[in-house]
């Protein structure tokens, strides 16, 4: 263990006189004057025949016949709102509306419905309906076709047929 510390000393002496001795080789280093800077060259100006200018190229997207990319597919259902002094029928959606009867005469076919509110009416064809302002198409002796036009998520106007059955437990 003595000879360990002693050869510890040893090493850290030989250490520590090489760094001092290298120290005082080198000279200081010699710092640079405000007055020596040269002065920079002057170019000559290009003629402006020369200079094109730089157009950026970018990329511009062209949303003719195609949706919008950063609208979502699926849009929550919106109520349109009530409109003033519209008919009872045109203030209730059509999945609202409950057909109680139909009735004919003469070829011309009567409907009955209820409303939420639990007031009943008769309908005919071409009456207007529902929120969406849908026309009553055609009144057969088990069902009611609504025609609506509704915007689709291109934003295109399409139309919608409804079906008021009568018995709703018949399938087609």
């Amino acid at each position: 263990m003595k000879r360990l510390t002693i050869a510890l000393i040893m090493v850290c002496l030989f250490i520590g006189f090489s760094l001092c001795a290298c120290g005082k080789d080198q000279q200081p280093a010699k710092k640079p004057q405000a007055g020596q800077v040269k002065p920079a060259e002057v170019k000559e100006a290009i003629p402006a025949e020369e200079e094109k200018p730089v157009v950026p190229e970018g990329y511009a997207y062209d949303a003719r016949g195609r949706r919008d990319p950063f609208l979502s597919l699926v849009l929550p259902k919106q109520k349109p709102a009530k409109k003033k002094g519209a008919s009872p029928f045109e203030s209730y959606d059509l999945d609202e509306i409950h057909l109680m009867a139909i009735a004919w005469k003469n070829d011309k076919y009567f409907a009955l419905i209820r409303l939420p509110d639990k007031k009943t009416y008769t309908i005919t064809e071409g009456m207007i309906m529902g929120l969406q302002g849908g026309k009553v198409e055609k009144i057969t002796q088990d069902r009611v076709v609504i025609r609506e036009y509704i915007k689709d998520y291109r934003g295109e106007i399409k139309p919608r047929d409804s079906i008021l059955k009568l018995h709703k437990g018949e399938e087609e």
